[in-house]
């Protein structure tokens, strides 16, 4: 018979022992070492079987186990140790409670997905591991975050392979009861709801689960309860599941019930009000219309509550393709936000924020898609919305921070790419999470504790013995082959092969032999099958009889992604022939856990996407932290830290525009680096065996990079660049009952209505001179048009600079001209004088931009008037 109904019965534990359910229900275990070993003491087997889950564990260990336990004098003592160390790591001051007052009080970081730990399955990739790696680092760092997703009831989805290698999905269903979250009650102990309404008089009910991580509290909204309609229980069922008006209902309970989630949560806990919103990627996006719903209901009309919420909010990108925001009917956003709770939000203007621009190739005039003499169908982009409802907006990684400028470039359309007001900050990752224990330790004992702040002591590993390294890289490449025949004999049993066949299996890799690792998600730009290209070239470096090499894959498609599958299908159907299978292994269901093994265990780390398609790629991040070298494209990360000596870069055929040309070329490329370069380095060992070359490189690997890829420094980034400027500015607009606000909004309005009318009518230079000389001043005069505005409004700038063959300005300066005459109709005569400051071709031109103190970028309001020649 089949249980209609499913619960979790918790263990209670001797009192001895009752700090182990604290300890078992905040995830600071997943990064702390020490914790891990106490609980893998309880039972090692069950530590094994449970996947590093100290709840499932203590689940399941017998009471006669616990008992005894509770008996033991010393195991009690490592409890209370630990329990008195999390205490101090959750109370006490670290970097943040030293920085000034003019950091926030709080930050709400909002994201789809969020990868913390094995244990918890809310995640599909790289931007929920980026998620969770954001919190833990704000944990260590003392950053008071408080993170809000969803949970899934199935999360993403469990990958096996059919027989002819098909990948297959399952979702297993996650009882929170068995996990280390708790429901967040009010104070008669009812569970806390936040709701919102839907079309057709229907409402959304999502009860708020807390997961712990370390000192930062992650909210996750379920809507799997009770008072929900069968299709509405269903809504957080599955993450990225389903498409149409059910992503839009996930992304509205994300944004608008994650507010309000976070507004019960400060209620309850004394845990001051965000001052800052944080919008990872454009699905969270509707919590700025919260939070004007908010403010509209204590007086502010939409456009002074436009720009509280623009002032505190920060919004990260991290798609370089279009394909990869979310958009929607605008009937159907519409249909959404009808109900009278949005009275404060006028429709036409929350779909003006979403409406994509529209940029005559001819004038350059911009203009909104849908909008009369456009036959364009009018759609909402979250992530339009999400860069017009946030005043600070960054990529991922210096050349993803450029590809965002073009690739969102219509919102500022008549301005250079450079003055985009889109920056970067390059992700990085948490190294206490991904640093295998081995090198954690070897770290410590030959250099001192203090390199696990993440800042001290990069530099001196330099000084560790060869051989001490050697020997830990061949224990963890010994650890990844026993992993990874244990997980290929499970996929080859659920594909349908008997033990009797599967002998071959226990030859499978070699610990003594270079391995390459490949893994990430399988969408067509990430080319999982590049190394294919010439099977005959791949199969004779596999087989090398001198030089071999091995490669270990892994990756998920999307379930609807058929030609990813049909991707994963192809290098599984090559990895199964008899000659290399030995060499070569796909291994299904890529998570945390097979992450926390295949990374240490690899020599280099393969990353081959189409240039310049990969916002990041912080897998190759974890890779070097122990002490792999990179074998990529210059894409992401690796664009701006590869400098020669931390591996190797794959050239890359960006002016060829046929793709299988491109391929092939880029392919050829690969196969020549690991031939000639990568394996001779590796294999090229002194007479005690040691690759000394290969070791000089994985030391300045881990002396440059290492304090670079750490989420440590991504987070301080975050701090200094964006979270406080942002918290500032939402201060001054929020004081004196917004007053600012008030003053901003009509300012704004007025200047976008007399825009059309401000002209830059005439720029001229005197005192150049037929010879101009480097030091000689000239003095550059701007005849401008203001119709209404008057010169406090605007800023009238010269740029200057070397110049290109096409007259181009490059490495340009910009200084301001002040107004000294003002003529009939408003126009006035701005100048200034400018120092030649470089020899060769120089060139300058003028341009007219509002100014406000309020505005932190000269660009914000997409409005510049240029040179009438030049417009």
């Amino acid at each position: 018979m089949k249980a209609i109904r499913r619960f979790t019965v918790r263990t209670v534990l001797p009192e001895p022992l009752e700090a182990m359910t604290e300890l078992a229900s905040n995830l600071r275990w997943s990064w702390h070492p020490e914790t891990c070993d106490l609980f893998a003491d309880i039972d090692p087997a069950l530590w094994q079987e449970f996947r590093d889950d100290p709840v499932g564990l203590l689940a399941a260990v017998s009471p006669a186990r616990l008992q005894e336990l509770a008996a033991d004098e010393a195991f009690v003592e490592r409890v209370n140790h630990a329990a008195s160390d999390l205490h101090e790591y959750i109370t006490g001051d670290r970097w943040y409670q030293r920085l000034s007052d003019t950091r926030p009080a709080s930050i709400g970081y909002f994201s789809p997905e969020f990868g913390i730990a094995t244990a918890l399955p809310q995640y599909s990739g790289g931007l929920g591991i980026l998620a969770g790696d954001h919190l833990k680092a704000a944990s260590d760092l003392g950053v008071p975050i408080i993170g809000v997703g969803l949970f899934y009831r199935s999360g993403y989805f469990r990958q096996s392979l059919s027989f002819d290698g098909w990948q297959m999905e399952t979702y297993p269903v996650f009882d929170p009861d068995a996990l280390p979250v708790s429901l967040l009650r009010e104070r008669d102990g009812r569970g806390v709801r936040v709701s919102l309404a839907l079309p057709g008089d229907r409402q959304l009910h999502a009860r708020v689960w807390v997961a712990q991580v370390g000192r930062t509290p992650l909210l996750l909204l379920d809507s799997d309860v009770e008072e929900n309609a069968p299709a509405e229980r269903d809504i957080t069922d599955r993450l990225y599941g389903g498409g149409g008006e059910r992503r839009l209902a996930q992304e509205l309970l994300l944004g608008v019930g994650g507010v309000r989630a976070v507004r019960a949560y400060c209620r309850l806990t004394g845990a001051p009000a965000p001052e800052v919103f944080h919008t990872n990627e454009g699905h969270a996006g509707f919590l700025g219309i919260e939070r004007i719903r908010e403010l509209a209901a204590v007086g502010l009309s939409f456009e002074e509550a436009l720009q509280v919420v623009r002032a505190g909010t920060v919004f990260t990108t991290h798609t370089p393709v279009p394909a990869g925001i979310d958009k929607f009917a605008v009937e159907t956003v519409a249909a959404h936000f009808a109900g009278p709770e949005w009275s404060g939000v006028p429709t036409e203007r929350l779909l003006a924020l979403g409406a994509e621009p529209f940029v005559d190739e001819v004038t350059g005039d911009g203009d909104e898609a849908g909008s009369p003499g456009h036959d364009v169908a009018p759609i909402f982009n979250m992530a339009v919305m999400g860069l017009r409802l946030a005043q600070r907006a960054n990529g991922v990684s210096a050349l993803h921070g450029e590809v965002s400028r073009s690739m969102f470039s219509d919102l500022w359309a008549t301005f250079d790419r450079d003055d985009i007001p889109i920056s970067s900050i390059t992700n990085g990752v948490h190294g206490p999470t991904w640093v295998a224990r081995e090198v954690r330790d070897l770290a410590i004992r030959e250099i001192g504790p203090q390199i696990l702040d993440g800042v001290t002591g990069w530099d001196q590993v330099g000084s560790v013995d060869d051989s001490l390294v050697w020997s830990t890289k061949r224990i963890l490449r010994e650890r990844l082959v026993v992993d990874a025949r244990h997980r290929l004999r499970q996929s080859w049993l659920t594909r349908g092969a008997s033990d009797a066949e599967l002998g071959w299996i226990s030859g499978v890799l070699d610990p003594e032999i270079l391995t390459i690792g490949f893994a990430r998600r399988v969408p067509s730009y990430k080319r999982l099958t590049l190394m294919l290209h010439d099977p005959n070239r791949l199969r004779a470096l596999l087989l090398d009889p001198e030089r071999p090499i091995q490669i270990v894959i892994a990756g998920k498609s999307h379930p609807d992604d058929d030609g990813g599958k049909r991707l994963i299908q192809e290098m599984v159907r090559f990895a199964d022939e008899a000659d290399v299978r030995h060499r070569i292994v796909f291994l299904p269901d890529y998570d945390i856990g097979m992450a926390q093994v295949l990374y240490p265990g690899c020599d280099v780390w393969l990353n081959n996407p189409l240039r310049p398609l990969e916002a990041c790629g912080t897998s190759g991040m974890k890779a070097a932290l122990n002490g792999a070298l990179n074998l990529s494209i210059r894409d992401g990360w690796w664009d701006e830290w590869f400098d020669g000596e931390n591996g190797w870069a794959i050239p890359t055929a960006d002016g060829v525009l046929d793709p299988d040309r491109r391929d092939e070329l880029e392919a050829a490329a690969l196969y020549d680096l690991i031939e000639k370069s990568v394996a001779p380095t590796f294999y090229d060992v002194d007479d005690n065996k040691l690759p000394i070359r290969w070791l000089s490189m994985v030391r300045h690997t881990l002396s440059s990079l290492g304090p670079k890829v750490l989420a440590g420094r991504m987070l301080s980034d975050y701090v200094r660049t964006l979270y406080v400027p942002a918290a500032q500015a939402a201060r001054r607009m929020t004081h004196d009952s917004y007053a600012q606000a008030r003053e901003l909004a009509p300012w704004i309005e007025r200047v976008r209505t007399q825009w059309p009318h401000v002209q830059l009518e005439h720029v001229e230079a005197t005192g150049v001179g037929d010879e101009p000389h480097l030091g000689q001043e000239v003095n550059v005069r701007a005849f401008v048009a203001l119709g209404s505005l008057t010169p406090d409004d605007v800023a009238v700038q010269v740029a200057y600079g070397r110049v290109d063959a096409d007259d181009r300005l490059i490495a340009t300066t910009l200084q301001t001209l002040e107004p000294v005459e003002q003529f009939e109709d408003n126009r006035w005569r701005y100048q200034a004088r400018v120092v030649l400051d470089r020899t060769g071709p120089f060139g300058y031109t003028a341009r007219v931009v509002p100014r406000r103190d309020e505005l932190a970028s000269v660009a914000e309001l997409g409005l510049q008037a240029l040179p009438l020649a030049q417009a």
